[in-house]
């Protein structure tokens, strides 16, 4: 299932989190990505729609989820994996978070041009594009820091 595939994928990334970034920030990273594996399971029990269209999905989907990563990026939390390694390259060498995870997340929406169809994964580029674009905009070091 997923939460399992999600919490067993993020091992490494915890590991990297624990020893560049110190155990409030791995603990928080924890509790976000077992939330995340949580609410993904059961949210489609909760939430359905009569009708979505796709692309107006992927701008309010990008959207919202790069101010929620705003967030929790500003209060030193990630979702696990790429999250973790884009703000740990930001405090390391002041690559911007945003523009490292948009260069992966494009690397691997390029490798689903080959199994999906273009049009989809042309609407994941575009909610990978916002997503990052805020986080790249927002997110930049020294500009807030919340610290819990």
């Amino acid at each position: 299932s997923f939460p399992v595939v999600f919490s067993v994928i993020n091992v490494p990334f915890y590991i990297l989190a624990f020893q560049r970034m110190g155990w409030s920030f791995t603990l928080r990273t924890f509790a976000a990505v077992t939330l995340v594996s949580v609410l993904v399971r059961y949210t489609p029990d909760w939430v359905s729609f009569a009708s979505l269209d796709p692309l107006y999905a992927s701008i309010v989907g990008g959207s919202l989820i790069g101010m929620g990563m705003l967030v929790l990026f500003r209060h030193r939390t990630g979702l696990g994996g790429i999250n973790i390694l884009a703000i740990w390259l930001q405090e390391r060498f002041d690559w911007r978070a945003g523009y490292v995870q948009l260069a992966i997340d494009l690397a691997i929406l390029a490798a689903a041009f080959f199994i999906l169809q273009p049009d989809k994964v042309a609407l994941s580029v575009l909610g990978a594009v916002i997503v990052n674009l805020i986080l790249a905009i927002n997110h930049k070091p020294g500009r807030y820091a919340g610290y819990s």
